[in-house]
């Protein structure tokens, strides 16, 4: 069973960038499906986005198209989301989460579509 954890939140003015990284022991990441959520206080878990684990095919929330990149490094068994051009609204705990079930891509933004999940890292966008 994999373990996953998250670590580079932070503090960061907007306009700022920062890199996340959701590190995974227990298990390879080539036989998972990983996908970055958040969730701001008050608010409902969304999703921010996906790659694959078949061809690192990947998929971005409207919200963060253009801004965020997510990338995975086999060989450190870690997968990465940079965050550009960071705006107040991006902030909020950021959750990692993956699964071993070769996901439908029209699913991917759906919690319920993964088995395990990191204990997040706050992210604070703010001047």
């Amino acid at each position: 069973e994999v373990q996953l954890v998250e670590s580079g939140g932070g503090l960061v003015q907007p306009g700022g960038s920062l890199r996340l990284a959701c590190a995974a022991s227990g298990a390879s990441f080539a036989d998972y499906d990983i996908a970055w959520f958040r969730q701001a206080p008050g608010k409902e878990r969304e999703e921010v986005s996906f790659i694959s684990s078949r061809n690192r095919r990947t998929f971005y929330a409207n919200s963060v198209k253009g801004r965020f990149t997510i990338s995975s490094d086999r060989a450190k068994n870690t997968v990465y989301l940079q965050m550009n051009s960071l705006k107040p609204e991006d902030t909020a705990v950021y959750y990692c989460a993956g699964t071993t079930s070769r996901l439908i891509y029209n699913s991917w933004p759906l919690p319920s579509s993964y088995d395990y999940w990191g204990q997040g890292t706050p992210v604070t966008v703010s001047s």
